[in-house]
C-alpha cells in the first residue's frame, strides 16, 4: 500500500522568479504537492554592465564583498568570466553572502565567504559587520532596487561603501494573463502561495492589480521570513505561516506545518 505524501492533493503556488522555481517547486512536489508557477519576478541584466565591470577591474584596492543574493553572484561569476578576471584577484577580499544559497553560490565561483548571517535579513547583514567594516573599502553587488539599509548602516560605522547593480528585476509581461485564469471566476483557489522575498509579494500585487483583480480572501500566504511578511502585512494580508528557518528548506517545512493533514487534524 503506498504511503500518502503530506502534501497530497495541495495546490501550492510558486511567485518566485523563472530562473529560481525549481527548487522549490521540486520540493514541493517531491512531497504531493501540484505546484503552479507564477513568475512574478524576472531577472534581467543591468541597463549597463560599466559600474560593475570597472569596480571588477580595480577589486583590488577593495577590503570586502557583500553579495546580497544568488543573482548577485551569478552576475559577478559572468562579468568576471567577460573581463578574464580570474577568482585569485578576490581571494583577498573578506566576503560576506546573505544566506546559505547566496554562499553556495559565491563558493562556486572560488571564492571563500567569511561571514553568513543566521538570518536573511539586512540587518542582520549589519549587525554582524558593524565591528568588522570600519574604515575598509566595502564594495556591496546587488539588485538595481533593493532597500538601503545596509549601505546607510554599515556607512555610519565609518565603511567606505560602493554600491553596484549585478542585475535588475521586473514584472513577467506573461504573468498578468496567468493571474486571470488562476483566479478568475469558477477556478479552484490554491491550498497556499509562497513569498521569499519582498520583491515576490510588491509584484504578486502589481500583477493582481494590472488584472484588476483583488484577493482572495480565503487564500493563504507562506512567507519566507520576517522581512516578506512585514511586506506582506504593509499589503493588508496577514500570512498563515512564515517559515522557521529562512530559506527554502524552511518554505518547503512551512507548508508542510501549514497542509499536511496530521498537523492540522487536532488544530
Amino acid at each position: 500500500m503506498s504511503v500518502a505524501l503530506p502534501l497530497d492533493g495541495r495546490r501550492i503556488l510558486v511567485t518566485r522568479a523563472r530562473q529560481q522555481a525549481g527548487g522549490l517547486a521540486d520540493a514541493l512536489q517531491c512531497l504531493g504537492a501540484e505546484v503552479l508557477r507564477l513568475p512574478t519576478i524576472e531577472i534581467i541584466p543591468p541597463e549597463t554592465y560599466a559600474h560593475l565591470d570597472a569596480v571588477l577591474e580595480v577589486i583590488t584596492g577593495f577590503d570586502w564583498l557583500i553579495v546580497t543574493s544568488a543573482n548577485s553572484a551569478a552576475a559577478l561569476a559572468d562579468r568576471m568570466r567577460f573581463l578574464r578576471i580570474p577568482a585569485e584577484r578576490l581571494t583577498h577580499l573578506q566576503i560576506a553572502a546573505i544566506g546559505s544559497a547566496t554562499a553556495v553560490a559565491v563558493e562556486r565561483i572560488g571564492l571563500k565567504v567569511s561571514v553568513m548571517p543566521e538570518e536573511y535579513v539586512a540587518e542582520a547583514v549589519v549587525a554582524m559587520l558593524k565591528e568588522k567594516v570600519p574604515g575598509r573599502r566595502v564594495l556591496l553587488a546587488r539588485a538595481a532596487v533593493a532597500r538601503d539599509v545596509i549601505p546607510e548602516q554599515l556607512r555610519k560605522c565609518g565603511a567606505d561603501i560602493h554600491v553596484v547593480e549585478a542585475y535588475r528585476t521586473v514584472v513577467p509581461v506573461d504573468s498578468v494573463s496567468q493571474v486571470r485564469a488562476l483566479f478568475g471566476e469558477g477556478t479552484r483557489l490554491p491550498d497556499a502561495v509562497t513569498f521569499t522575498s519582498s520583491s515576490t509579494v510588491n509584484n504578486f500585487f502589481a500583477l493582481l492589480a494590472a488584472a484588476g483583480i483583488v484577493v482572495p480572501a480565503a487564500l493563504r500566504a507562506v512567507s519566507i521570513g520576517p522581512v516578506t511578511t512585514q511586506t506582506l502585512q504593509r499589503h493588508g494580508w496577514k500570512p498563515a505561516c512564515q517559515a522557521a528557518q529562512y530559506d527554502i528548506p524552511g518554505v518547503v517545512e512551512a507548508c508542510v506545518k501549514l497542509l499536511a493533514p496530521s498537523h492540522h487534524r487536532h488544530a
